[in-house]
């Protein structure tokens, strides 16, 4: 019976597995995936009300830092209600059209919040280095067709991605080791040839991952030269403190992407499930830690959402 409930009913689903090797653990494991995501869903939500109620607030830093929380409340929510449906009721099917979206979807709001990554550097660019112009450098007007141009850019580069999947033939296998349809993982259990994929993959791992680390490097060897020319100590560390949160969530950020790429892409000697896990790490674990990090960084913030959420 088992055999027979994991074997599709026909040409156009898939059948997500979950974690291989460790489906007998699947509803210990769905514990911190829930928890990681109820945490990660109820700080950025917090972020969104309290920025959108404090007319204060209604600055360029926390409209994008309110973008921010838009990428992440995307990520993990394409993701980890279908993997929570896996470890908690075995509904490991999906449709041919739910896996293209999901791939699409979460690759589109991955790119999109790399881009705003790069305009968080340049925010902190212009506060430090021309301060006295940054009112007129980045306007709310202006921030907001910067994040629609970050969306822009993630739709048309991840467009190819699951029109190229849809296009594989997958001949009798379609039991997808994973927890969401992730483009390499469906592409490894083609039959086809893989050979624009990857390299089209590779691509934009350097556009999006290389090139934005890059800008991102610019901007801060330009804010280290600018702080460097200040005297006051005291200045110094004002406005590195700046900074400092938008490091943090770099790192959160960037630093399990780029593991969970290259453990896929040329970790052939390690388990698959630390590559599946490795992969749900980089979608659970910067949207539950950014609104935090900004949270306990950010003064103004803090303040904000204490006054408003415990009266104080």
């Amino acid at each position: 019976m088992a055999a027979f409930n994991r074997t599709p009913s026909d040409m156009s689903t898939f059948m997500l597995t979950g974690i291989p090797g460790l489906e007998d653990a699947h509803a210990w494991i769905s514990i911190p995936f829930a928890t990681c995501y109820i945490i990660g869903l109820l700080g950025n939500f917090s972020v969104l009300f309290v920025v959108g109620k404090e007319q204060t607030l209604h600055q360029p830093m926390y409209l994008l830092l309110c973008m921010l929380a838009l990428t992440d409340i995307g990520m993990s929510t394409s993701v980890v209600p279908k993997a929570l449906c896996i470890f908690w009721f075995n509904l490991e099917v999906i449709t041919l059209s739910g896996c293209l979206t999901q791939i699409a979807f979460l690759a589109t709001v991955s790119a999109t919040h790399s881009a705003i990554l790069v305009v968080m550097s340049f925010d902190r660019y212009i506060a430090i280095c021309s301060p006295l112009r940054y009112a007129t450098i980045l306007s709310n007007a202006r921030v907001a067709k910067l994040g629609l141009v970050s969306l822009i850019r993630g739709i048309v580069c991840v467009l190819p991605v699951p029109l190229v999947v849809s296009s594989l033939p997958f001949c009798d296998n379609h039991m997808i080791p994973h927890t969401y349809c992730d483009g390499i993982a469906v592409a490894k259990i083609s039959c086809g040839d893989l050979t624009f994929f990857r390299l089209y993959g590779l691509m934009m791992g350097i556009v999006f991952t290389g090139l934005d680390l890059m800008v991102i490097a610019l901007s801060y060897c330009l804010i280290i030269r600018a702080v460097l020319r200040i005297s006051s100590k005291k200045a110094h560390q004002k406005a590195l403190n700046t900074c400092t949160t938008h490091i943090c969530v770099m790192l959160t950020s960037y630093t399990p992407s780029i593991f969970s790429n290259l453990t896929h892409r040329f970790g052939q000697g390690i388990a698959p499930h630390i590559h599946i896990i490795l992969a749900n790490v980089n979608v659970l674990v910067p949207p539950m830690l950014n609104p935090i990090i900004y949270g306990v960084k950010t003064k103004e913030l803090r303040d904000k959402m204490r006054k408003t959420i415990c009266g104080i």
